[in-house]
This record gives C-alpha cells, sequence and structure tokens, in this order.
C-alpha cells in the first residue's frame, strides 16, 4: 500500500476550507471588475531566465527549477508580477495601453512553512501597465480598500512608503549603488529589529555607522501623516529622486482622501521596504488592526522597469496582491469564517422511497428560482438525514413525506433555529421559495 501522504509546507483543502477561500476569490475578482481590470492566465511554468534575477537574491534560491522532458531549463513562477512582465512584453501590441488585468493562480516558493504561508499558495493579483500617472497609484490603494470592505473588514490600514524616498536619501549618503542591500535589511526591520538590521547593512553594504544610523533614523519617522511628511522634507532635501517621491506620496494620500478613504486606514510608514527589487516607486501594505502579527495581507506597488528586462518599450506598472492563504488563517483565527461545508443552503430529504421523481422534481423548481438545493440520495430515516444536513451546514430543510405531497404542503425546518413552517405549494411554489429565502439570507 502507498502512504497517502503530502509534502511538508503544501496542502489539501476539504470543503470547509476551500469553501471560504472561492468565497475571497469571487469577492477578490468582483472587487477588481468593477474597475476594470480584465482578467488573463500564465503558463505555470516559464523558462529559467525569464524567472532568476527578477524577485531578490530570496526568491531564487526559493525557485523550484528543474530540467524538463525536453531539455529546457524551466521554473514553476513564484508570483504573478514577473510572468505579467513577460506577458506585456509578449502582447502588448494587441493589449493596448494602458492595460489593466488582474489574475488568480497558483505560485510556488520552496520557503520555511509556517502559519498561512505555504509552499505552495494562491495570489490574487491586480495590475495596471502603461502608465505612471499618479492616478493609477491612488488607484491601487483604493481598489484594496473596497476589497476589504468588501469581504467585510472594517478595522485595516494601507501602509504607504515609496522607494525614491530611500533613493533620494542614499544618493546623498553616497549609498546609491548599495540601494538594493540597504533595502533588503530594512525589510526585515520589523521581524528582526533595529540592532540586527544595522548589522546586516553594515555587513552586507560596507555603509559606516554614521551612514546606517541615517538610514535607521529615516526609516523610524513616524507620526500623523502630515507630520511624517514634513519630518521627511528636510532628509530628502537636496535630492530630486528623493523629492520627487515625497510629492507623489502627497499626492497619493490628497487623492485616497478626496475618494474619501477614511484617514485612519491609511498610513505613511518609511520603514516599508517590500523584498522584492523590482519595485521603483510607491509601496503597498495592507495589515489587520485586529491582527497585526499575521503580517501584511495585500502588498504590491510600482514598478517601472520590470518589463524592460523583456522590451525595449517602456511599460511601467503597478498593482497589489491579495494575500488569500494568509488571509483565510487571519480570518479563522477571528472567528469570521462560518464552519460550511456545503455550497447549497437547502436540503431535500429523501425518505419516501417511493417519491423520488417527485423530490427531484421540486428541487428543480427552487433552483430554477435561485435556490442552491441538493435531494439526498438514499431513502432512509429523517433523522438521520437531518443530523446530516445540521454537519454539513445547510441552512434549510424542505421535509415532505406522503401527507404533505397528497394535501399539496411541504414543511420549511430552519435548521439554526430548529423552527418549522407549514407552507402551501398548491399554487406554485413561490411561497416556498419567500420562505427559504427568508431563512438562508
Amino acid at each position: 500500500m502507498i502512504d497517502p501522504r503530502i509534502l511538508s509546507g503544501f496542502r489539501d483543502y476539504l470543503p470547509e476550507a476551500m469553501m471560504p477561500r472561492e468565497q475571497l476569490i469571487e469577492t477578490a475578482r468582483r472587487v477588481y471588475r468593477s474597475y476594470g481590470f480584465a482578467p488573463i492566465d500564465t503558463p505555470a511554468l516559464e523558462y529559467r531566465e525569464i524567472l532568476l534575477g527578477k524577485g531578490s537574491e530570496e526568491t531564487d534560491r526559493q525557485l523550484y527549477l528543474f530540467e524538463d522532458h525536453g531539455g529546457r531549463q524551466v521554473g514553476m513562477r513564484f508570483d504573478l508580477t514577473v510572468p505579467l512582465a513577460r506577458f506585456v512584453a509578449q502582447h502588448i501590441h494587441s493589449l493596448g495601453q494602458p492595460f489593466k488585468r488582474y489574475h488568480v493562480g497558483v505560485v510556488w516558493r520552496g520557503e520555511r512553512a509556517q502559519r498561512g504561508r505555504y509552499r505552495e499558495f494562491m495570489q490574487c493579483d491586480f495590475d495596471t501597465i502603461g502608465t505612471t500617472s499618479v492616478a493609477a497609484d491612488i488607484e491601487t490603494a483604493l481598489v484594496i480598500n473596497d476589497l476589504f470592505e468588501a469581504i467585510g473588514f472594517d478595522r485595516f490600514q494601507i501602509h504607504l512608503n515609496n522607494r525614491q524616498l530611500l533613493n533620494g536619501l542614499l544618493e546623498k549618503l553616497d549609498m546609491a549603488d548599495q540601494a538594493v542591500v540597504v533595502l533588503r535589511a530594512l525589510d526585515k526591520l520589523a521581524k528582526i529589529g533595529r540592532d540586527r538590521v544595522a548589522e546586516e547593512m553594515t555587513a552586507t553594504s560596507g555603509a559606516s555607522v554614521e551612514q546606517v544610523r541615517r538610514v535607521l533614523e529615516f526609516a523610524e519617522v513616524s507620526g500623523e501623516n502630515d507630520d511624517a511628511l514634513s519630518k521627511l522634507e528636510p532628509i530628502v532635501a537636496g535630492s530630486e529622486v528623493g523629492q520627487v517621491g515625497l510629492a507623489r506620496l502627497t499626492e497619493i494620500l490628497a487623492g485616497l482622501k478626496a475618494a474619501g478613504v477614511p484617514q485612519r486606514r491609511v498610513k505613511l510608514d518609511v520603514s516599508i521596504a517590500r523584498g522584492l527589487d523590482y519595485y521603483t516607486g510607491a509601496i503597498f501594505e495592507t495589515f489587520l488592526d485586529e491582527m497585526p502579527e499575521i503580517g501584511s495581507v495585500c502588498s504590491g506597488g510600482r514598478y517601472d522597469d520590470l518589463a524592460n528586462l523583456f522590451t525595449k518599450q517602456q511599460l511601467p506598472g503597478v498593482g497589489a496582491s491579495l494575500g488569500l492563504d494568509r488571509l483565510l488563517a487571519a480570518m479563522e483565527a477571528l472567528g469570521k469564517i462560518e464552519p460550511v461545508r456545503t455550497p447549497a443552503d437547502v436540503l431535500i430529504p429523501y425518505f419516501d422511497a417511493q417519491r423520488l421523481n417527485e423530490y427531484l422534481a421540486l428541487a428543480a423548481q427552487l433552483r430554477a428560482a435561485g435556490l442552491g438545493v441538493e435531494v439526498y440520495p438514499d431513502p432512509k430515516k429523517l433523522g438521520q438525514q437531518l443530523k446530516y444536513a445540521s454537519e454539513r451546514g445547510f441552512r434549510a430543510a424542505v421535509i415532505a413525506g406522503e401527507d404533505e405531497f397528497s394535501g399539496q404542503r411541504v414543511q420549511v425546518k430552519d435548521l439554526a433555529k430548529r423552527t418549522t413552517s407549514d407552507i402551501s405549494v398548491a399554487a406554485g411554489v413561490d411561497e416556498l421559495v419567500a420562505a427559504l429565502q427568508a431563512v438562508v439570507r
């Protein structure tokens, strides 16, 4: 016998885990479409050179790389953004600009598995390609805001930064050529603390004590958004790229305020750096007020140069990705996921063995009215079937035996409240549909 097991860092999804997962994906698709983002898909496998060197040294180490049967050197995508850059470079002539896409797909990283993080996981991305307009940056944050509202969160915060600010400071410190390693070290600030980040920055960049101090002081700028902006002005003064980044942040904050996003939901946070090398401008990370320790549940930013690796045409981009599995882990811990094992709301018990066709006909009528209905497959005792319904999370049961069919009536049982209503079906199922809709809402 073969031992039925799966690889560490991978997981099976039972119905009770898969149903809220699909609901989140459907919500994300609905929000993305409402802003005009169109769906695309790309292969799970890409040529090795497409993926290597695009994210960071860490993601390069985490890549699943191998040689396929044709002898080609290939890898499994580690995110959906690098394949997007290849995709638009290949198809932009037929897509037009700007091009707005969303992509829901599985990605793979050979990283250490932990709570809410797996080696195989799904991303729900949205991106705008072909414009450097600040309107696209603002819209990215607006989508994140609307997405979390649609999911059912009120208490969350979008942390906002711009890599041009740090680039400006590094330019002033004569460290511009060390931007990548400094950014990678800063990205670990919340995880490993100030002292260890300082050690890593010194070791990888060769920075002096004074240079490290200046960078860390920059990363620790805090306060209300307007106050933080004013503190940043003297830090980047004299650097054109830093001043551009500061102006861009100011515009984004003003745009979000004008669009009605509550100010408590947007926080200027210059400590976030995002570990991927391809970001060039605005950066977004989203945290749940009720569970900040789980980390960012929706992240992204602007990447204006990534497609340049595949084409001479300028194809700037900005977007973000919903961390589906991490968010689900948080929602489960917060009790925001209802334990349900069926997508149907209504069960029709089959306990009169001579009435199968009547049960099937009734179910067809209810489905035609927009209800999800399951007919139990075996004529067992009613109590067994109602137990089945409760265990799987059905909202209602429509009970009809010989007496009910003869009297052209059915019983509607609210399985949560444990109440029963007697409903006539003599003139059709309209009254029954209304009764069921009142239960399942």
